[in-house]
């Protein structure tokens, strides 16, 4: 029989089963990992420290590249955190909207993990599916925003601009007939409200095909059942937030817990887990799918109903409309100064955090006064579950490292920031 030797194997930096440049130094006895070392910073690129020499709103952008998977998300904890130091409110529609957009940024995230973590256990089919529905998505992104990813739409006192009453239409090509054309236009010929509505409609289904893929698949519950456990006790001494201590068992949701915007105004539920292995997150994160479905439902409701502006009118803050800018000299004065300059904030700090698709994301600020952040410290929920990442795969096989590491939904644009 052959012996076992002990290996120190190194776990990318390039693995593709990492979502961004992570090293995993593995102690390993045969395939067994004894112990999992993982090196952070290779895709650092200084944001809290960029954001420190730019006015205010000339970092809303830099979040959307944080976690370039929950845009929207991390913008509204940056934005907040001003909110907060500035004690502004923000018009009710603005808050509605925000909402939708968060839970819309939600189905986008954990379409994309699912896809993902499902590739890396080895089901492709998933990753195609997942990516025809975020599709859609990304459209509703670029009508309200004109870009597909890094959006910058939220702004402090609410919103850049309200939604669109079109939506993009395809057009003929030698790839796609009229015929197509026409038929892929069906549900693009009223608002995005309508068209979003449209989608909320048939996302339930897609999700039903989505568990009749993995849910009962056998070979999907032997990659994840019972694998990286974390105890309710542990999950909480960790740090974890999000899908990870939900997974656990643990109620734990700021949406409910500490409300923001009008969450407290949504019929919604809280999935957990029963063990908080892997089986466990993964059923929390489709049921959460379901969820902000329901709550972009009751937003839809609302936005078709409600009309009122969607910025603050405080214009040393929020710039003028088109419009009167062109029209009246106070109003140009505003503009310059605010696109130059910027806003200054009132001396203090403010921490400010949002039910971000993988967890608690915040935003602590030090403002000394001036049109720019004393310090910006950003609290990524992917490094908290990162530096658990020994604990779950100790005693494990090194197949395993790879549905942990799904399990986590770790992008490194956040962790590395």
């Amino acid at each position: 029989m052959p012996e076992i030797r002990n290996y120190t194997l190194n776990f990318g930096p390039q693995h593709p089963a990492a979502h961004g440049v992570l090293r995993l130094v593995l102690e390993m006895d045969g395939e067994v990992i004894q112990r999992a070392d993982p090196h952070v910073g290779l895709l650092h690129r200084a944001t809290e420290k960029l954001a420190e020499s730019k006015p205010y709103n000339q970092s809303i952008g830099y979040m959307d590249r944080l976690d370039y998977v929950s845009m929207m998300c991390n913008e509204h904890g940056y934005v907040m955190a001003m909110e907060n130091l500035m004690n502004i409110s923000v018009p009710e529609r603005a808050q509605y909207i925000r909402v939708m957009f968060d839970e819309v940024t939600r189905i986008l995230n954990h379409l994309l993990w699912i896809g993902a973590h499902a590739l890396d256990v080895g089901a492709m089919t998933m990753f195609l599916y997942a990516f025809r529905e975020r599709e859609d998505l990304m459209d509703v992104y670029e009508a309200v925003s004109g870009a597909r990813l890094h959006a910058t739409y939220y702004r402090p006192g609410g919103v850049a601009r309200d939604l669109p009453d079109t939506m993009p239409h395809y057009k003929k090509s030698k790839w796609h007939s009229q015929r197509e054309v026409d038929k892929l236009n069906e549900n693009r010929e009223g608002s995005l409200l309508d068209f979003l509505e449209d989608f909320t409609n048939r996302f339930p289904t897609y999700v039903d095909e989505y568990e009749t893929l993995l849910t009962d698949n056998r070979i999907w519950k032997q990659r994840t059942v019972d694998i990286g456990i974390v105890t309710p006790e542990r999950a909480m001494a960790l740090g974890f937030t999000g899908p990870m201590i939900r997974g656990s068992g643990i109620a734990w949701d700021l949406r409910k817990k500490q409300p923001y915007e009008v969450y407290d105004k949504m019929k919604f539920d809280i999935p957990i887990g029963t063990n908080g292995d892997c089986y466990d997150r993964y059923l929390v994160r489709i049921q959460e799918m379901r969820e902000s479905n329901r709550i972009i439902k009751q937003c839809i409701d609302w936005l078709r109903v409600n009309d009122g502006i969607i910025i603050t009118e405080n214009h040393k803050i929020a710039p003028p409309k088109r419009e009167g800018m062109k029209a009246d000299m106070e109003s140009l004065i505003h503009h310059f100064k605010l696109f130059t300059e910027g806003f200054c904030l009132p001396e203090g700090e403010a921490y400010a955090a949002v039910e971000h698709p993988k967890g608690e994301f915040g935003c602590y600020l030090i403002s000394d006064g001036a049109n720019k952040p004393y310090r910006l410290k950003i609290r990524a929920p992917g490094f908290v579950h990162l530096s658990a990442l020994d604990e779950m795969v100790s005693g494990h096989m090194l197949a395993d490292v790879v549905a942990v590491i799904g399990t986590q939904d770790i992008v490194f644009g956040e962790v590395d920031r």
